[in-house]
């Protein structure tokens, strides 16, 4: 039997990580772990106690959490605890307290461990800041996705018109080149091009041809 390869992408804001990665996934058949959508996961458990969210309470539904993901009939789904909660996560109370979740030390912890149980399986494939750095250190297959700041931008902004935000590329690139700084200097596990990962720059790719460049380098 073909051997099971566990893929980690890495790369900075609006440089189609996501999108490219669960095409990826679809076509190897192996399950696309979104790791925004765990945090996603904490944050719906959280407000599922009913009480004003703080620090205390996210931190109270971690004890005995199990953040599942998994891929079959040709989509990966997001369960808590058993429950499958993939279109719950997606609500605007979750997008609201979101960021507040992923910074806390304890909740990454958390998630990490997770990832890694989940990893342990084989036939993964994970995108975020620090998947080939800090998260899955001994991945089969790095890579470090990029694109120029101008095209992030663009992409961005082609997004936000298609669901009807309204919102210049002046202010779209000045928002991706402060999440860029924030991301790399941030203290915990920084976003960084791991040693041993390939660098794919995307700028001028359609997605179709990122997609093929991955699926060749998991050849």
């Amino acid at each position: 039997m073909e051997k099971k390869l566990v893929v980690a992408i890495d790369g900075p804001a609006g440089a189609g990580k996501s999108t490219a990665a669960q095409l990826a996934a679809k076509k190897l058949g192996y399950t696309y772990i979104d790791t925004g959508a765990m945090y996603r996961a904490v944050a719906w458990l959280t407000l599922q106690q009913g009480k004003p969210v703080s620090d205390a309470l996210i931190l109270s539904v971690l004890p005995g959490i199990d953040v599942d993901l998994c891929y079959s009939d040709g989509k990966t789904t997001v369960s808590v605890n058993g429950t499958d909660i993939t279109k719950e996560i997606r609500t605007p109370e979750v997008s609201k307290i979101v960021s507040q979740v992923a910074r806390l030390g304890p909740v990454r912890e958390k998630m990490v461990e997770l990832q890694r149980k989940m990893a342990a399986r084989g036939g993964v494939l994970m995108d975020g800041r620090d998947i080939a750095t800090a998260v899955l250190p001994n991945a089969d297959v790095k890579i470090f996705l990029t694109a120029s700041i101008e095209e992030r931008a663009k992409r961005r902004w082609k997004e936000m018109q298609e669901k009807g935000y309204a919102m210049s590329l002046e202010a779209l690139q000045k928002d991706i080149a402060a999440r860029d700084k924030a991301d790399m200097e941030r203290e915990i596990s920084p976003l960084r091009q791991a040693e041993d990962a390939i660098l794919l720059d995307t700028t001028g790719l359609s997605i179709d041809e990122v997609v093929d460049r991955i699926l060749a380098l998991c050849a």
